[in-house]
């Protein structure tokens, strides 16, 4: 009896394994001939995938030399901006040495700016955000940096604008200061909460920039934001408009049509000197 159960179960292991080469077998033939039906395809969308991680990849490594961070950053995909964005608004940071920022939507970006505040030792940086659990968690990652005293978290929940006629949603901007900016970043709110949900920032803060500043428009490569760069082209003529090539798609406003000053590769060695000599204060300091 007992010789009969375990032929049973021998027989019934091999039976599973010899499905499984089997599925293992058809599933290949199938991958074979996919690859061979379609392998221009497939090889190009390979490459460009690796490509395009490679490249962020590139300007997160970038970043960390650039800025001479310690500590790791919070994560950078999905709704946060991509390295090589903020690549972008840290080589002009320094570059330019802004000394107001305001940015729309807080997260990584805001450790990024506050960095670049430090290191040059002067400005702040001022981020709206409508989710206070969001909020909290940019507060936190400030902290975790020492970077609280170059960067405010503003509470900005959503609240109804009439523009041209139009009851339009976006942030609370009572708690923002009354101030010239000299640099705006745009990468909220999200897409989710309205048509052109980025829109209103024009007919509210342009108008609060001082000359020359620079704005920084994330997600350009969307249809939505698109359509937002050609109603400000309309409203706004004194803001030239360049694009920049980034994962998401980089749209760089100039106020007074001004040029472009800093070209990302150029400025970048001098980032790291820059780096190297604010280390060094900072540690003497430490030392007194």
């Amino acid at each position: 009896m007992d010789q009969l159960l375990l032929l049973g179960v021998f027989i019934c292991m091999l039976a599973i394994l010899l499905t499984l080469i089997y599925g293992f077998h058809k599933v290949r033939r199938f991958q074979r001939f996919i690859l061979n039906s379609f392998p221009g395809q497939m090889e190009s969308s390979f490459t460009l995938a690796l490509d395009k991680q490679f490249r962020q990849s590139e300007a997160l490594a970038g970043i960390f030399i650039e800025l001479g961070f310690k500590k790791s950053l919070p994560p950078t995909r999905g709704w946060a901006a991509s390295p090589d964005l903020l690549r972008e608004i840290a080589l002009h940071t320094l570059h330019a040495h802004p000394k107001a920022i305001a940015e729309c939507g807080s997260g990584v970006s805001t450790i990024i700016l506050a960095r670049c505040m430090q290191m040059q030792e002067c400005g702040h940086v001022y981020s709206l955000d409508h989710s206070q659990e969001y909020a909290e968690r940019t507060r936190q990652e400030l902290e975790r940096h020492g970077l609280r005293e170059w960067a405010t978290v503003l509470n900005a929940p959503l609240r109804f604008y009439d523009l041209n006629g139009e009851a339009w949603p976006w942030y609370a901007i009572e708690e923002l200061p009354t101030i010239g900016f000299d640099m705006l970043v745009i990468d909220g709110p999200p897409e989710e909460v309205s048509r052109l949900a980025r829109y209103p920032a024009g007919p509210l803060l342009f108008g609060r920039l001082n000359a020359g500043a620079v704005v920084f428009l994330d997600d350009a490569n969307r249809h939505q934001e698109k359509k937002i760069l050609q109603c400000w082209a309309k409203e706004f003529p004194n803001f030239r408009q360049e694009l920049r090539e980034c994962e998401k798609g980089c749209a760089i406003l100039l106020k007074d049509g001004k040029k472009m000053l800093v070209d990302i590769d150029s400025v970048a060695e001098d980032r790291v000197q820059l780096m190297t000599d604010v280390d060094r204060s900072r540690v003497q300091q430490d030392s007194e």
